[in-house]
């Protein structure tokens, strides 16, 4: 009998989903100049600390990114 039930709802379409739009609490709490003036620090984003092997990570990006460079441009 749940099932049958469960199974109508899902049929009717009573389980809409979620609104469309999505609100943020940030945004409804300060007005726009407070969000604008923050200070965006990027070693220090919500909360967490770019580490040793962040950092690795980023420069072996650049590195790679360079030596793709490189190849397209010699070869």
């Amino acid at each position: 009998a749940d099932y049958k039930q469960l199974g109508f709802n899902l049929r009717s379409n009573i389980f809409q989903g979620g609104p469309l739009e999505s609100q943020s609490l940030m945004k409804e709490s300060y007005t726009p100049d407070v969000i604008q003036k923050a200070v965006r620090d990027p070693n220090n984003w919500h909360g967490r600390r770019t580490d040793e092997l962040g950092r690795w990570h980023q420069k072996n990006t650049l590195n790679l990114n360079l030596q793709k460079a490189l190849e397209n441009k010699g070869g």
